[in-house]
């Protein structure tokens, strides 16, 4: 087995429902800035605050720092 696949991230498949409004309002922003719904999904998740949980407590508390 070669080293590569220890690099190899899998993708995963989201399903998810939708409004049609919702749908299209996605769509027509990711034709605008010419970029696919899954780059427009990936951004807006990666702009997201990374959670930390903290073990003394049991509320998880957003992150001031990215990742």
């Amino acid at each position: 087995m070669c080293t590569f696949w220890g690099n190899y991230m899998k993708n995963k498949q989201l399903k998810m429902r939708i409004s049609e409004r919702r749908l299209n309002k996605i769509r027509t922003y990711a034709v605008h800035v010419d970029k696919t719904l899954t780059q427009v999904l990936e951004e807006l998740i990666d702009s997201l605050p990374t959670i930390q949980i903290d073990k003394k407590s049991a509320i998880p508390t957003a992150s001031s720092t990215d990742s």
